[in-house]
């Protein structure tokens, strides 16, 4: 194993996390984006009005996104697996 391979895998890793985690973030992204903007409008300045809406839909996100989640570590654990005869 050399400098490339351990950059290959670094950033397939890294590629994954990513596309893995942007589901979650850009819903909670969003949501707190009209939260805000609510706010603004009505001058309501409420913490937990900020607080439950996200942790609602980041939570029914990741239970309606599990499956795609789960299914991309998963490829990137065999494809890790996979590697593990080259290393010699």
């Amino acid at each position: 194993m050399n400098e490339a391979d351990v950059l290959d895998i670094g950033r397939q890793a890294i590629f994954t996390l990513v596309m893995t985690i942007l589901p979650v973030m850009g819903v909670a992204l969003v949501v707190g984006l009209l939260i805000s903007l609510f706010q603004a409008l009505t001058q309501i300045q409420e913490m937990t009005l900020t607080f439950a809406p996200k942790l609602v839909a980041v939570f029914l996100t990741v239970a309606l996104a599990l499956p795609y989640m789960l299914s991309n570590l998963i490829e990137l654990a065999q494809s890790l697996v996979a590697r593990i005869p080259q290393l010699s």
